[in-house]
């Protein structure tokens, strides 16, 4: 878990575009970030599985 200022530095716009750290919108972890869905790859995992998001299947059983 990133700590509270890591996450509000994350959010202020960067002097220069390619300094921008893109961060999960449920627990701020910023590797393995995925942009379509906003989330990072564990977050997706678990919302994929709860079926919270829209139109997506598991794959496998």
């Amino acid at each position: 878990m990133p700590k509270e200022c890591q996450i509000v530095k994350a959010k202020k716009k960067p002097k220069y575009s390619v300094r921008l750290v893109r961060r999960c919108r449920l627990c701020g972890r910023k590797r393995g970030y995925i942009r379509y869905f906003g989330v990072c790859r564990i977050c997706f995992r678990e919302l994929a599985l709860k079926g919270e998001i829209p139109g997506l299947t598991k794959a496998s059983l």
